[in-house]
């Protein structure tokens, strides 16, 4: 990370990487009101079903990713598949699961920050 007169310039490749679940690395930007994630998922990475209070912008750059909208086992579940260039947005507290039906990248953005997100471990 560089600072320039208050702003601030990021390269991926000089983050680093953490791996909360299989089959899944992330790196991660977090400013004072929202969190920038770039997650790369390998095909068959399962994140189960959670929630949170930010709100997220889940950008699926490459690939194909099947998210579980709702409470599991609730009538009102329903799945759709977001696929490269598409973006789903996740209102706060809305239940949700992914499934990567193939190699995907996803651009997640969180307002506000969070310390932990729905598929960090817990300690």
């Amino acid at each position: 990370m560089q600072e320039i007169s208050g702003a601030y310039h990021y390269k991926w490749h000089e983050l680093p990487i953490d791996a909360p679940l299989e089959r899944l690395e992330r790196h991660r930007i977090v400013g004072n009101r929202m969190m920038l994630a770039r997650v790369a998922l390998q095909r068959g990475c399962h994140v189960p079903t959670h929630a949170h209070e930010s709100e997220q912008l889940a950008c699926v750059l490459s690939g194909r990713m099947r998210f579980g909208l709702g409470a599991e086992g609730s009538p009102e579940r329903r799945e759709v598949v977001v696929q490269g260039g598409e973006v789903l947005h996740l209102p706060s507290n809305v239940p949700h699961s992914a499934d990567a039906l193939e190699d995907s990248v996803v651009l997640d953005v969180f307002s506000p920050v969070v310390d932990a997100t729905g598929i960090d471990r817990k300690s």
